[in-house]
């Protein structure tokens, strides 16, 4: 059998189970899996571009995602003109002197020569421009966040079509892909996987606590989203006569229709992301990113400035990540960072990218779609299996309830049996790069 017949038939598998899954149980639970297999696809193709094209061991994913989530509330959400009328002007001018004090830090430490008046002078701006910053920006943030704290609380957005937060997703990412790839990337690789760890609970850690940004914990709820709401289409007359002639209950068509519009967006997004990076692959810039992956000292012999274009692969991969957040918010309705798990949910992306085939794109892909499957089926599979297995015992059996209750780990088993027999079998994954 043919690599391409081989990938063809691994691809209808999935696509098979899917199907499977709507003829078994119901076909929302079915679109529910593919529209998050299309968005697991797309964060395993960012972390692909970084590992898979340039080596990067990047363990931050999440802080990425959730960026990407953030943006959706910072473009689509309407302003709260009370919260900016109480105290946005001086939560602008806040970070705006936070931002000078990082600067100005910046350029004495480069333009000055060495010495005691540098270290002076540094220390005098960091210090003075901190206590500045908080003087301002402190009791306008208290003032935003008293504004009706229940219901809203922060500053809002600003209005526009959600679909514009998804590219601003990307480019959010990227810009804090940026700050930490400008510091981060000298690291070797094990502290560098430690290094975006770190900064990615941080970045969640600031979404958690800044209220005045997107209400922290309280988590912003009924996001715009691109397509019409279940309840509009079931009083549309049109739309209940089209489900009543087709058969189909109004309320289920509803859930459906929407669920099958998110599919083709996000399968339109997927589609264009995967040409940019085949085409990125075979290109020049791309035989050069797997040359310093292979090896970065022969690449820097040749001339190549190897931690230039880590950084933009770097950023690249986040930004793709970012609009893979945005997307999820976008499909959820909501903004909820307590969510965002950096260790557990980076963990499966990676487990993605290993399964499907790292430096292949067609892999990632393969990978996002197998293992999120497995993620939504596998629990529901093995509390079947046990409740079939502990048929026979009793109802206070200690054996029969222990192994129900260890239904709820089949998820974490289930993908490390899979990591593991895929590295024992094909150690370069399902569709191996060539």
């Amino acid at each position: 059998m043919s690599d391409t017949m081989k990938n063809i038939g691994l691809f209808a598998i999935v696509g098979a189970l899917i199907l499977l899954t709507g003829v078994m149980q119901s076909w929302n639970t079915a679109l529910l899996i593919l529209n998050m297999g299309l968005i697991s696809a797309i964060m395993a193709l960012g972390v692909n571009l970084q590992w898979g094209f340039a080596g990067l061991f990047n363990v931050g994913v999440m802080g990425f995602v959730a960026l990407g989530g953030l943006a959706v509330v910072l473009v689509s959400v309407d302003p709260v003109g009370e919260a900016w009328a109480a105290g946005g002007t001086g939560v602008l001018l806040g970070l705006l002197l936070g931002a000078a004090t990082v600067v100005a830090a910046v350029l004495v430490n480069t333009r000055m020569p060495r010495g005691r008046a540098r270290a002076i002078a540094t220390v005098v701006i960091l210090v003075g421009g901190f206590f500045l910053y908080r003087a301002v920006f402190d009791p306008a943030v208290a003032a935003v966040e008293k504004v009706n704290p229940a219901g809203t609380g922060f500053l809002g957005g600003l209005g526009l079509p959600v679909l514009l937060a998804w590219p601003a997703g990307g480019l959010l990412a990227a810009g804090g892909a940026w700050l930490i790839g400008k510091t981060a990337l000298g690291l070797r690789s094990d502290y560098l996987a430690i290094a975006t760890l770190g900064i990615a609970e941080i970045i969640i850690a600031v979404m958690k606590n800044e209220d005045w940004l997107a209400r922290g914990v309280k988590n912003v709820v009924g996001l715009p989203r691109p397509l019409p709401y279940e309840i509009d289409l079931q009083n549309d007359p049109g739309f209940v006569e089209t489900a009543t002639g087709l058969g189909i209950d109004p309320v289920t068509a509803s859930t459906l229709y929407v669920k099958l519009g998110y599919s083709v967006l996000f399968l339109a997004v997927l589609l264009i992301l995967l040409w940019m990076v085949q085409m990125a692959r075979k290109s020049p810039w791309g035989r050069m990113m797997r040359a310093i992956r292979d090896n970065e000292t022969a690449a820097e012999a040749m001339g190549k400035d190897v931690t230039r274009r880590h950084l933009q692969v770097f950023v690249m991969g986040s930004a793709i990540c970012g609009i893979a957040g945005a997307m999820m918010t976008t499909l959820d309705g909501q903004l909820t960072p307590g969510t965002y798990q950096p260790l557990r949910f980076t963990f499966l992306i990676w487990v993605m990218v290993i399964v499907g085939g790292s430096g292949n794109n067609f892999g990632a892909v393969l990978g996002g779609f197998l293992i999120w499957l497995l993620w939504v089926q596998v629990e529901p599979i093995g509390l079947f299996l046990m409740q079939l297995v502990t048929s026979g015992m009793a109802e206070d059996s200690g054996l029969r309830i222990h192994l129900l209750n260890s239904a709820a780990h089949m998820r974490l088993f289930t993908m490390g049996l899979v990591l593991l027999l895929v590295l024992r079998f094909s150690p370069r994954g399902l569709i191996p790069e060539k």
